[in-house]
């Protein structure tokens, strides 16, 4: 049995909340493994008001999920506690291919 196929254009823009609900953002970008196909990280934009000072997150996908009837993505994590995750600026980004830096992403959603 196959799951829902997207197209990354689909997801990217789309509105991330947690499952209270709250807005945590948009997907601006998907990290993808070029060996596996599969997708690793999602990129989050969150804070600022109106593209201005927001910063980015990679969130591992399977920390994800999409909500197809509201056409969004589902975080399950704490809006104050995003506000505590390593990110970087969108015109910094880094190497997701560095095991430090993916393993420090990784432990924090875990």
């Amino acid at each position: 049995m196959t799951g829902m196929l997207l197209s990354s254009s689909s997801l990217s823009g789309d509105d991330v909340v947690n499952a209270q609900g709250e807005d945590l953002g948009n997907i601006k970008d998907l990290m993808i493994d070029t060996q596996t196909g599969k997708i690793e990280y999602a990129v989050l934009s969150f804070g600022g008001f109106l593209g201005l000072g927001d910063k980015y997150f990679a969130i591992p996908y399977n920390q994800m999920h999409v909500d197809a009837a509201e056409k969004r993505v589902v975080l399950n994590v704490d809006k104050e506690r995003l506000k505590d995750a390593p990110g970087f600026d969108k015109s910094d980004w880094p190497n997701f291919a560095d095991q430090t830096f993916r393993s420090t992403i990784d432990s924090f959603y875990v």
